[in-house]
């Protein structure tokens, strides 16, 4: 009984800071863009088409940092505190400096460090629970990504009611990631005999392209690319749609509230549905999300595109690294980054599509018209 309760305990370390590492990382460093770029536009003179280079940047970094997971061969604990030291101080950065092509840079570092908190997080994180006797608390670390981003969507909501700016959101962010970095800085220690020192090994970085790992990757790629519109540009067309940011800024904590709990909710469905089904039913339900609102205009179609798209995102995120761990066991480390370089890839086709559709006189809705048939053909795939 002595021997559960500390091994209760310890899990439950794990997977809470494995919760703030990815809050800090996807929710910040990655996504915090989102709210403040609305704010960006209105003090810092951001069009869309800058914004859609700024997200690019950010996509193309984080491609970049799930490729050099294959080949560069360091410690998951290492990795995980280099990207959270570099999102916390390349976030207050953006607050600091106000030239395109820094922004361009840092959101770039950021994409970076986010990537490689992810996979590590993953890989350490749910080798450690799965040791300690407690997988089921994988759906708690994966929380911390929606639970970051309705925290950064809050923040912006409360700076832009009692009108603060862009550089102000900024640095208040890069400081609470600093802060919340500190507090779980000595958990991510690497610890020889630990029930994750096998996400520590350098030996089985290198995967295998069989069949299924490239299924895998392909359709998490699809995912990237679907899901990302959306998620960027949703505040925007709140905002195109209605003007009062108390209003039109709800659409990103709405989005990361449905993040959060969908990853806890579906931890009760565990015993009633597959992984490989739940990812499939996600891909659907997102596909309904994004096409809402090219369908039926308005603040309200929005705001339900938001639930949709952000109850499904993180829901995939997570049975994507659950299906990779079953899939190459030992190898896993190296099929995750592997689809989350596809999901990179995909992710940076998004907003460059926006960018020209929106450039070429069109609107964001052709472009999602494109994501919605991406995340319906990947769906098929999986089957």
């Amino acid at each position: 009984m002595t021997a559960y309760v500390t091994a209760r305990g310890s899990a439950l370390i794990v997977a809470l800071a494995g919760l703030i590492a990815l809050a800090v990382a996807m929710g910040i460093g990655r996504f915090a863009f989102t709210p403040i770029l609305p704010m960006m536009q209105e003090d810092a003179g951001v069009s869309i088409a800058m914004g859609g280079w700024l997200a690019s940047a950010n996509y193309v970094g984080y491609l970049a940092g799930a490729l050099s997971v294959i080949w560069w061969r360091i410690g998951a604990t290492t990795g995980i505190r280099v990207g959270l030291a570099a999102i916390g101080l390349g976030t207050l950065a953006m607050g600091l400096e106000h030239h395109f092509m820094a922004w361009l840079a840092l959101r770039a570092l950021a994409g970076v460090a986010s990537a490689w908190v992810l996979i590590y997080v993953s890989a350490w994180c749910l080798e450690n629970l799965a040791s300690l006797g407690h997988p089921a608390l994988g759906s708690t670390v994966y929380a911390g990504v929606g639970a970051g981003i309705a925290l950064a969507g809050a923040l912006c909501l409360a700076l832009m009611h009692v009108g603060a700016g862009s550089a102000r959101a900024w640095i208040v962010l890069g400081a609470l990631s600093i802060v919340l970095s500190l507090g779980i800085w000595t958990v991510f220690r690497p610890r020889a005999g630990s029930p994750g020192a096998g996400a520590e090994r350098s030996g089985q970085r290198g995967m295998a392209w069989d069949r299924e790992s490239l299924r895998l990757v392909l359709c998490y790629g699809a995912f990237g690319f679907g899901y990302i519109i959306p998620a960027t540009f949703l505040p925007v067309m709140a905002k195109q749609v209605i003007r009062d940011p108390a209003i039109f800024g709800w659409s990103w904590p709405i989005f990361g509230a449905a993040a959060m709990g969908s990853t806890l909710g579906t931890s009760m469905l565990r015993g009633f549905i597959t992984n490989r089904r739940l990812w499939i039913a996600s891909h659907l339900v997102m596909a309904f999300g994004v096409a809402l609102p090219i369908v039926w205009p308005g603040i309200v179609p929005i705001m339900l595109a938001a639930l949709l798209v952000g109850g499904t995102f993180m829901v995939i995120t997570m049975v994507g690294m659950q299906e990779a761990r079953g899939v190459a066991g030992a190898r896993a480390t190296g099929l995750m980054a592997a689809m989350t370089a596809a999901f990179a890839v995909g992710q940076i086709a998004g907003p460059i599509s926006v960018s020209l559709v929106v450039g070429a006189g069109g609107s964001v809705a052709a472009a999602l018209v494109i994501a919605c048939v991406f995340l319906v053909v990947s769906a098929y795939a999986l089957t």
